[in-house]
């Protein structure tokens, strides 16, 4: 069985959530490859898309707000904003080959605009494969009521399925399934288990910092802020690539002088041992990572969320009581605060993560896309010897 896992480069959970599939199917036996769609059509288009998506999200954020909620809120300037049509249209026959040589039995697109071009090629018979959308953030991101012509669209919640309805998208295309996250995030791991893998105490209370993979925020004052409570945290701060906020937060570690234990991270791939530890954590609101902070059981204080689609997210999460989200008028400091000085407020978080999460999303997508192909592979077959069994069929 082969499988093609569609992506494009804006941020990093799009790609984490493809090498997630991958790695299970792959488990499975099953033969995967995962491209970039724009990389491979035009990395010119490639590099614009991926820049422009961050310099407007960034530092434009108005302005990507306004693009954003047009297109949420009118759906006929959506149908007439053709650029993304037309790069389709004139990429979708350089796909085509990839398509004929790969020859994949299913396709999964974890970006919108890989699913629009699958959508076009399966339009015109280009694609024959049942090919499925995953939905990575908790809402439905305008473009996705224009794909057409796919066979399923992943969302991250039953929760979702009624604002997916209204905007056009049939409800027997759409699969609750949650957003697939790494399996690792589904393994029970002791927090003194975790704990002592990090060398930090077990019985102090620990929040764990996470910026996003585009350096987002200032984790340094994010950081000075936490100790300003005068609390005895333990506070797990992760730079990724950002090497200066990295630096800056050695030199912070060096002159503290207070209660707080400073572990300052670069980048690093035990994200589910570091969430085992952590009594909380503080982020921008990523669909991935919040779904893999649920999966982990952990409240979430959320900060910085790009407008769009993360602002969704903070909607949802809020609304459904699984996060608080920091403002000008609730900051950090209330925030925690709130968070660490009520156990009511604290069993309710739990309790609504545990109602909300789907930890083994992608396990049950392999399973659905497995379960499909082998439906359509006995069709065929069935097919094909009612053919032989009726040759006349075939002079006809």
């Amino acid at each position: 069985m082969k499988i093609l896992l569609l992506t494009v480069t804006a941020g990093y959970g799009h790609h984490a959530t493809a090498k997630a599939l991958a790695d299970l199917f792959e488990g499975r036996g099953a033969e995967t490859k995962i491209v970039d769609v724009y990389e491979y059509i035009s990395k010119m288009i490639q590099k614009a898309l991926a820049k422009g998506y961050l310099l407007s999200s960034k530092y434009t954020p108005e302005l990507y707000r306004l693009f954003y909620d047009k297109t949420t809120k009118n759906k006929e300037k959506l149908n007439k904003m053709n650029i993304v049509k037309i790069v389709n249209t004139l990429g979708a026959f350089k796909f085509e080959h990839l398509v004929d040589n790969f020859e994949p039995d299913a396709i999964l697109c974890t970006h919108v605009l890989a699913a629009h071009l699958v959508s076009q090629m399966k339009q015109r018979g280009m694609v024959a494969a049942p090919s499925i959308g995953i939905a990575t953030d908790y809402c439905i991101h305008p473009y996705w009521e224009d794909v057409l012509h796919m066979d399923g669209l992943v969302t991250a919640s039953e929760l979702i399925t009624h604002a997916a309805v209204k905007r056009g998208i049939p409800e027997e295309r759409i699969l609750p399934f949650g957003i697939p996250i790494h399996p690792k995030f589904n393994r029970d791991i002791r927090r003194e288990d975790a704990c002592a893998q990090l060398g930090i105490s077990p019985d102090r209370p620990t929040i764990l910092v996470m910026s996003g993979s585009m350096g987002y925020g200032n984790s340094t004052k994010i950081v000075r802020k936490i100790t300003e409570l005068k609390m005895n945290f333990q506070i797990l701060v992760v730079c990724g690539n950002n090497k200066r906020t990295y630096r800056r937060l050695r030199a912070f570690r060096e002159n503290y002088r207070g209660k707080c234990s400073i572990l300052v991270m670069g980048f690093v791939d035990n994200v589910e041992v570091l969430m085992s530890a952590a009594d909380c954590i503080i982020t921008k609101p990523g669909g991935l990572t919040v779904s893999e902070a649920i999966a982990k059981g952990l409240p979430m204080i959320l900060i910085h969320p790009i407008p769009g689609q993360e602002e969704r997210n903070v909607e949802f999460l809020m609304n459904n009581g699984i996060a608080s989200r920091v403002t000008k008028t609730f900051p950090l400091d209330d925030a925690l605060y709130h968070l660490f000085n009520s156990p009511a407020r604290l069993r309710l978080v739990h309790e609504a993560i545990r109602a909300i999460g789907h930890p083994d999303a992608a396990e049950r997508l392999v399973d659905y896309t497995i379960d499909l192909v082998h439906a359509r592979q006995a069709g065929a077959a069935q097919q094909l010897a009612e053919t032989t069994d009726h040759p006349e069929d075939i002079d006809a």
